[in-house]
């Protein structure tokens, strides 16, 4: 059975992917007359916002548990200048690009990845870093500052076996605050939660017997 809610309005379809929403709360405390909580029943109002609109809620939702079409005939979103993975406080990764996870291409260009290593939907992030108490800065180690000949393009994300995120393409990882801390062809990210070099992976995965597809 689908977890997608599809509502549409004249202007935009919006398309809720409930799996992938982390509660980040963007969307209901930024419009809460288009996605309007604690109600039975319909909850999604694209008709109360223009198309432009809609489209904003879709890219602040770091998950991209909103995507949307237009039907107004405007610019559909188009994938990002720079590759991003921002690194949240005591909490995931959330990257911004032309994501290809596990080998497949995803709709949208966001999406949040688990870094604490409690989630039951790995490599994704579904909100276990807050039940397990997860404690991590956002500010974190730098890492290799290499000089990219390209800033977008595909972003390869592969979760090894028991191990780390295997990020290959070009990618700026930043803190929560903005700051660059690695700029890279290729990395490898700690999803354990227990690299004494977080964001970046030590091995340590292998000590503690990590265990993850």
């Amino acid at each position: 059975m689908s977890d997608v809610e599809i509502v549409r309005s004249v202007d935009a379809e919006v398309q809720f992917h409930g799996s992938r929403c982390i509660h980040a709360r963007n969307c209901v405390l930024g419009r809460p007359d288009v996605f309007v909580p604690n109600v039975e029943g319909e909850w999604i109002h694209p008709e109360a916002a223009t198309a432009d609109e809609v489209a904003e809620l879709a890219h602040n939702c770091p998950s991209g548990a909103i995507q949307y079409a237009r039907l107004d005939g405007g610019k559909e979103e188009m994938p990002p200048i720079v590759n991003l993975v921002r690194v949240r406080e005591n909490g995931p990764y959330a990257f911004h690009g032309e994501l290809v996870i596990e080998g497949e291409a995803h709709v949208g260009f966001r999406r949040v990845l688990c870094r604490c290593g409690a989630s039951k939907n790995k490599p994704f992030c579904d909100g276990a870093h807050h039940a397990a108490g997860f404690t991590a800065t956002g500010e974190a180690n730098s890492g290799e500052m290499a000089t990219l000949a390209a800033r977008n393009g595909p972003l390869r994300i592969t979760p090894t076996r028991n191990g780390s995120l295997k990020v290959e393409g070009p990618l700026e990882i930043v803190s929560g605050t903005g700051t660059t801390l690695a700029r890279t062809s290729k990395t490898f990210l700690c999803r354990c939660g227990h690299s004494a070099n977080k964001p970046f992976c030590d091995g340590t995965h292998a000590k503690i017997g990590f265990v993850s597809d």
